[in-house]
């Protein structure tokens, strides 16, 4: 066994051992170092060990330049980048370096394209060049996608969709597949135009695969193009016969597959509906509840909540996107605390698609330090609404709104939503009455449990701990 065979398996055991422990918040830091520690050594085992056989020798990897060059730069913009983000922009992030990554692997691709046509002639390279072209089309459209989907959840890019949009990306899917077919059956140096063609079709095509996409889906469709990446780079690792990076894009692909399944089931609807069904996209706030007149809601005052709270046996905290917005995450867990001190159980109730990419709430409240025993997915929250005194909704909207179990017309009918109403009180918190992310009114904020509690989450947490504390 080579030195660099080692070092690709130990860097592939180190993956392993990294994405089980991202699994929980406690080890989920140690988890991304150990994972990061065998990224470097399979990075530093390539460029010193790896040497490829030409004209009758073994030649090392060379173009030190390059490479470190490529390494210094890439690693200082992004050491600058995630310092920076702000919580509230960490979807945009991922989406963005989502994106990177399947542009990568589509360059990649590009290079060994063009090392056939000079160096080979494409004699007997058919299987290589299913695989470049594999590579080719899945990173371009994760590339693509990944552009849209950044833009949509900073706000820069709206919804858009046309009349037959559905049809014309079939036709150009079909359009790729049967290009790249006739390409890998019939190939000549002097068709190069067929490739860049399939490139081109590839990019329309992850931009009008993610366009017409609706914000409430944003948070699968990230986790969807996320394996696209996975599986571009493992197209990667087969080019090169690089046993790391192939292990490398097999776990990214298969997590986000899985993720993208559970997330699926979580909101009751298959993949395909999600892609076709673009809730939360075109016209906001017209479709099922979201276009009755209800009546006025039911406010509340800091002291009123505060008192409330105060004397409850259980609390129950929903976060949402508005908790990320108002970045209070740590005047949420210093209320969990002081309510802790005087008696009340308090514990997070968290849907599997609050927020804007999956996860979201879990990372805001691990950023925290909120225990993470506290946190309950849907199933577990939704046993113990009934013997909760008081639910505080925190910015979340769609994932509480009881439309989606008893309104056939709402866009989000058949969602699997937290059952706050089974709660003796509901106190929401939101800065107004403007709709979700799916764009429809919430039938919650009208009901005889509910009373709202207007105003930035962050300095509403911090007025109520200061209330809490004078009773």
């Amino acid at each position: 066994m080579s030195l660099l065979t080692l070092c690709y398996i130990i860097a592939s055991v180190t993956f392993i051992i990294g994405l089980k422990m991202l699994s929980n918040p406690a080890t989920a830091r140690n988890g991304n170092l150990i994972a990061a520690a065998g990224m470097t050594m399979a990075i530093f085992g390539t460029i010193f060990l790896y040497s490829y056989y030409e004209e009758g020798v073994d030649k090392p990897l060379g173009n030190y330049v390059w490479i470190f060059g490529g390494i210094i730069v890439g690693s200082i913009i992004g050491t600058l980048a995630a310092k920076r983000v702000k919580m509230t922009a960490m979807p945009q992030m991922v989406s963005m370096f989502n994106g990177m990554g399947g542009a990568c692997a589509a360059l990649i691709s590009m290079v060994e394209y063009d090392h056939i046509i000079h160096h080979t002639n494409g004699e007997g390279q058919t299987g290589l060049l299913i695989v470049i072209l594999l590579g080719l089309i899945i990173g371009s459209v994760s590339f693509a996608g990944s552009m849209i989907a950044w833009g949509k959840l900073d706000g820069k890019i709206k919804d858009f969709a046309f009349p037959g949009q559905h049809i014309v990306n079939i036709l150009i899917l079909l359009a790729i597949v049967g290009l790249s077919v006739y390409l890998a059956v019939n190939f000549s140096p002097d068709q190069s135009y067929i490739f860049y063609t399939i490139l081109a079709l590839s990019l329309i095509y992850g931009l009008f695969f993610v366009f017409p996409i609706g914000g409430a889906d944003m948070p699968v469709v990230i986790s969807l193009l996320n394996s696209f990446t996975g599986v571009a780079a493992a197209c990667g690792g087969f080019l090169y016969d690089n046993k790391v990076m192939l292990t490398g894009g097999i776990l990214v692909g298969a997590a986000g597959t899985l993720l993208t399944v559970l997330m699926c089931r979580a909101m009751n609807r298959s993949l395909t509906n999600v892609l076709i069904g673009s809730f939360g996209g075109g016209k906001k706030g017209v479709a099922g509840s979201g276009s009755k007149d209800q009546g006025a809601v039911k406010e509340i005052t800091l002291s009123d909540a505060a008192v409330v709270m105060s004397y409850a046996n259980k609390v129950m905290i929903v976060p949402g996107y508005g908790l990320a917005v108002a970045q209070a995450q740590h005047a949420c867990h210093e209320l969990e605390k002081l309510l802790d001190s005087k008696g009340v159980e308090v514990k997070y109730a968290i849907h599997p698609v609050a927020g804007r990419m999956p996860g979201h709430m879990n990372v805001l409240l691990a950023e925290a330090d909120v225990p993470y025993e506290k946190l309950l997915e849907m199933e577990q929250a939704n046993e113990e609404f009934p013997t909760t005194d008081v639910v505080l909704i925190l910015g979340a909207n769609d994932v509480v709104n009881p439309a989606a179990k008893s309104d056939p017309a709402s866009p989000i009918y058949g969602m699997p939503i937290l059952d706050v109403e089974q709660a003796k009180t509901v106190i929401v918190n939101k800065r107004s009455m403007k709709p979700g992310y799916a764009g429809i009114e919430n039938d919650l904020f009208f009901r005889p449990k509910t009373s709202m509690l207007f105003g930035d989450a962050k300095k509403v947490l911090q007025d109520l701990a200061t209330e809490i504390k004078s009773i």
